[in-house]
């Protein structure tokens, strides 16, 4: 037990807190950094988003109008990604698995080459402080796309992405358009991940898991609904990577005391607590371990167990 980091959250010390070893397995590479910081860049305000938003619609609503339009030139965007690493570092967070849309390519005149050339750069600068671990971002969107999913494929054989993440709206594709993707991917030693499970369907967890081979789910709340699949995770060592905020102000969950969390650690299902996109839910690794402390929903000794375990490979 880390001694130091059950007594800061039972003393509030967030001091204390940030310096306690912390991991963000899932954190989305555009809307990584705070507000304040591109605030700071561009010389405005920020409008912030609602305290609740209509799922998945609400937050691109939120994004188009307030934030896409300051996120439009290369140096922005490699700016939101430098800045976060940098308070990643400070918030005590030692792992950061940070996805990278396969979009971002159109901000380089070479492409793909610009995507690798920026990100090794970065590994190479914060690699004493921090391991980035890049990971590549397939929205659903591009399966109807033949060019961006050749682009995605291309993208696995860079050497350069530890991981492949699927995500955005369900409906957008079926997993079995991205199936053979997945499948490359795995190949290639990356761990396999996708969103499932953030609005509801226990049964499309496991279908999505066993058809895709996942390694971990962003997400993945869904699965308290059936004790069978929280109990088909667990005994398949499936991790579910969570962003209890983003779940709270998507609607996903009414309110955070009431998230399911906790029903899922009880089923002996494996959790991480993570950001998301902190541009928009406006939090720390270290904030949202306080705020599930603060909300009753986990005791000091218990989240510190799910950040040690955290810190350990999947298994």
């Amino acid at each position: 037990m880390h001694t130091n980091f059950v007594n800061a959250l039972s003393a509030d010390d967030q001091t204390a807190l940030k310096r306690a070893p912390k991991v963000d397995l899932h954190c989305h590479a555009y809307f990584s950094a705070r507000r304040r910081n591109l605030e700071n860049r561009m010389g405005c305000t920020l409008e912030p988003p609602p305290a609740k938003m209509n799922k998945l619609g609400g937050m691109h609503v939120y994004a188009t109008n307030v934030l896409d339009p300051h996120l439009r030139d290369r140096e922005t965007i490699e700016f939101v990604v430098e800045s976060a690493l940098r308070d990643a570092i400070e918030d005590g967070v030692v792992v950061l698995e940070m996805s990278f849309d396969i979009r971002r390519a159109a901000y380089y005149a070479d492409g793909l080459a610009g995507v690798r050339r920026h990100v090794e750069a970065l590994r190479a600068r914060y690699r004493p402080q921090i391991d980035l671990r890049p990971e590549l971002g397939i929205p659903r969107q591009i399966a109807a796309s033949p060019e961006l999913m050749s682009l995605a494929s291309q993208a696995l054989e860079l050497g350069l992405f530890l991981s492949i993440d699927l995500y955005d709206h369900q409906h957008a594709c079926a997993p079995e358009e991205v199936a053979p993707l997945f499948a490359k991917a795995g190949a290639a030693g990356m761990k396999r991940k996708a969103h499932v499970g953030e609005f509801g369907g226990a049964a499309e967890i496991r279908r999505t898991v066993e058809l895709l081979e996942l390694d971990e789910v962003q997400h993945g709340i869904a699965a308290a609904e059936s004790v069978e699949v929280m109990r088909w995770l667990a005994a398949n060592r499936i991790r579910l990577n969570v962003c209890p905020t983003s779940n709270v102000m998507l609607d996903a969950v009414s309110h955070l005391a009431a998230h399911p969390i906790r029903l899922l650690h009880d089923n002996g299902v494996a959790v991480t607590i993570n950001t998301d996109d902190p541009m928009i839910f406006d939090q720390s690794v270290t904030d949202e371990y306080r705020n599930l402390y603060r909300a009753g929903v986990f005791s000091p000794t218990e989240l510190d167990g799910i950040r040690r375990a955290s810190l350990a490979p999947a298994a």
